[in-house]
């Protein structure tokens, strides 16, 4: 705990490192993101959201990996726009096919707005809370710390349709994920560096049912068979996996050496080293220099994290509803 501390007061010593990334990722020119947002607005913000990051991983160690999740499927808007509910204006983003029954951790975030609206009303961001809970969640889980760029505002709707289209699905092969990426200016290197997230985690079995239906040559039938197993029930919506079943926990590089294993869960894992010779050359490197991995990740978090905040948009009181 007095390492991680110490490491975020590190972070906000370096405000030069923060003004260069945001000079080479920064967000929507409306709304520019930056360090030190709130250090005489709200100043124990980032330090309010690690607690109550710890306290749910604590709780539960796949919380990390949930509240990870839940920024990664904001984004590619990064507006905190998956955190509303519907109304009889829109339908939300709670209900579409990558979200449904899937999407954990709304309770904690909830937890972290009610605490900064007492101590600091309408400052901190939805959007920034996300963010930075999906950075100490990697932190926490024994992975890289980054420098968090915060201005995020958040939106005034959702679209559900454009969850169900921009966000890649378990099934996506390797030219979909690259032209997902890339439509909202994420390169390939980007998109291999961003599914290391699923180095912790679960998921259930109706997202990787394809893969218990190979009987290629090339794949890892041992590792096939062991997911048939625990999936062969009729009702297995419910039952989960380990995104890596080597160290299901820990933020570190088994992913990549599980996928030139042939234990990648998901479709859209496995094919990273299957489906294309470029990604697997990526692949190959982070399994010889974890640091690389580390790198690229948190390089590549921040260019994701400053996608699309609108210009337009507020600081929500509720995250869950519009002002």
């Amino acid at each position: 705990m007095q390492i991680v501390l110490l490491c975020l007061m590190i972070l906000k010593l370096t405000p030069a490192f923060a003004a260069t990334v945001n000079d080479a990722y920064g967000g929507d020119p409306g709304c520019a993101l930056g360090s030190g947002i709130y250090r005489h607005t709200c100043p124990e913000a980032e330090a309010i959201i690690f607690y109550w990051v710890e306290q749910a991983v604590a709780e539960d160690s796949r919380m990390a990996a949930s509240l990870l999740r839940l920024h990664f499927h904001d984004c590619f808007g990064c507006d905190a726009s998956v955190l509303l509910d519907d109304t009889q204006d829109f339908v939300g983003e709670k209900t579409a096919g990558p979200n449904l029954n899937s999407l954990r951790g709304f309770e904690v975030i909830d937890k972290i707005k009610s605490e900064l609206e007492l101590l600091c009303p309408q400052t901190v961001s939805c959007a920034d809370i996300l963010a930075t809970a999906a950075r100490d969640s990697v932190l926490l889980s024994g992975g890289p710390i980054w420098e968090m760029q915060m201005g995020r505002k958040d939106s005034i709707t959702a679209s559900k349709d454009a969850a169900n289209n921009n966000i890649p699905g378990p099934n996506s092969t390797v030219d979909v994920l690259v032209a997902k990426f890339e439509n909202v200016g994420l390169t390939l290197k980007d998109m291999v560096a961003l599914s290391g997230a699923h180095t912790i985690g679960k998921a259930r079995c109706t997202t990787f049912s394809s893969r218990l239906q190979s009987s290629s040559d090339s794949e890892n039938i041992d590792f096939i068979a062991s997911l048939q197993q625990l999936c062969s029930g009729l009702d297995n919506g419910n039952i989960v996996a380990h995104l890596d079943l080597a160290t299901p926990a820990t933020f570190d590089n088994q992913y990549f050496v599980n996928l030139l294993s042939g234990e990648g869960l998901l479709p859209s894992d496995q094919t990273l080293v299957n489906g294309n010779d470029q990604t697997r050359q990526i692949v190959e490197n982070y399994v010889e220099n974890p640091l690389a991995f580390f790198e690229d990740f948190k390089h590549s978090m921040l260019k994701m994290g400053s996608l699309g905040s609108p210009s337009n948009g507020q600081i929500r009181r509720d995250c869950r509803t519009v002002n």
